[in-house]
């Protein structure tokens, strides 16, 4: 008896479809956008306390005091951090060592801020009143406007949560990222108030990568001349390749003469080319450059070059640097940025 063949089964479009995400990745979503709305929140509610914060904050010429214990201890710890980096001089004070003697950090009149996530910390109550006898201003970044702490502070930042990112509604990570969160954008905002500069940014981190490269501009690191590939915008193909090759700085600059900038070509448009052209000898560097790119100065500073690569919806990792009248000097890369620190000794 004849066999006739079965079609083969047609296979379920959703056996094909990626595999089904691992339990502990959703649970980082969840906790990572759970912490993301208790921000948005905090964003929502800042209005003219905020801006009172604010003054005080850049008002007083000494310092400020940052308290918290626990978990809002380690806020307070990184809000004080962030303050005198970007020029406003703060120290973080233990409220339980600040009944032992640590009030002698104090000059009259030195700000306080105080972080809790209940408003209700005993430590923090009982200092409340020595701080008054010193005449601090008390900002409090708290989880409950409705609380002691509340009523006693000065000003009120809302830190508060509809609950936190964990099940059982008990880890303080919301509450923990919207108080750092209210912390940050309080120092970048006293930070502008004082007129805090990118040079005084370099003078406090005199070490870091960033500090090193701050003061250097594009010229000092740029790539020109024959380190660059040049080519004109009817070069065939190939010839954009080898020079390209040549170069190997992952670009070559269409200029026209006197070096006029017309594209820039990268290698991403090469791949995209050969991944969507059947025959690519007919092509010149006109046909797939990028008019118009992104390009930068020579007396740019690097942070500047490093905004206009990074600061974008889509990344870039190559300007072509354009002189005054439209020549264009040569390339700077993302990688040279990053390799300017280790030149100038950054250990």
């Amino acid at each position: 008896m004849s066999h006739t063949p079965q079609p083969a089964p047609k296979r379920d479009s959703a056996a094909l479809a990626a595999p089904p995400e691992l339990p502990c990745v959703a649970l980082a979503r969840a906790v990572l956008e759970a912490e993301a709305q208790a921000i948005a929140e905090a964003a929502s509610r800042l209005d003219g306390s905020f801006a009172r914060a604010v003054e005080i904050l850049a008002a007083h010429p000494a310092k400020v005091v940052v308290s918290g214990l626990g978990k809002s201890g380690n806020v307070a710890q990184k809000i004080a951090a962030t303050l005198a980096s970007t020029g406003t001089p703060a120290v973080y004070l233990h409220p339980t060592d600040a009944l032992h003697g640590d009030l002698g950090v104090y000059s009259n009149g030195d700000p306080t801020i105080l972080v809790s996530k209940s408003g209700s910390t005993a430590e923090l109550l009982k200092i409340v009143p020595l701080l008054r006898q010193l005449d601090s201003p008390l900002i409090g970044i708290l989880g409950n406007t409705a609380s002691p702490l509340a009523r006693q502070s000065d000003v009120v930042l809302d830190a508060s949560v509809r609950r936190e990112a964990d099940a059982a509604n008990v880890a303080p990570t919301s509450s923990a990222a919207a108080a750092m969160a209210i912390g940050d954008a309080l120092a970048l905002a006293v930070m502008t108030a004082r007129g805090f500069t990118a040079e005084d940014f370099h003078r406090r981190h005199p070490a870091g990568h960033l500090g090193e490269t701050l003061p250097l501009a594009v010229q000092d690191v740029m790539h020109t001349a024959d380190e660059v590939a040049w080519v004109s915008a009817s070069d065939p193909l190939k010839q954009v390749v080898i020079a390209m090759s040549r170069s190997a700085l992952g670009a070559a600059c269409v200029v026209s003469g006197g070096r006029q900038l017309e594209g820039l070509i990268t290698d991403g448009d090469l791949r995209r080319t050969l991944a969507t052209c059947d025959d690519i000898r007919e092509l010149r560097a006109g046909q797939i450059m990028t008019r118009q790119p992104v390009t930068i100065s020579p007396a740019a500073g690097l942070r500047e070059a490093l905004r206009r690569m990074e600061d974008r919806p889509s990344q870039i990792s190559v300007l072509p640097v354009i002189e005054e009248g439209g020549t264009c000097a040569g390339l700077i890369r993302l990688h040279d940025i990053y390799l300017a620190g280790k030149a100038s000794g950054v250990r």
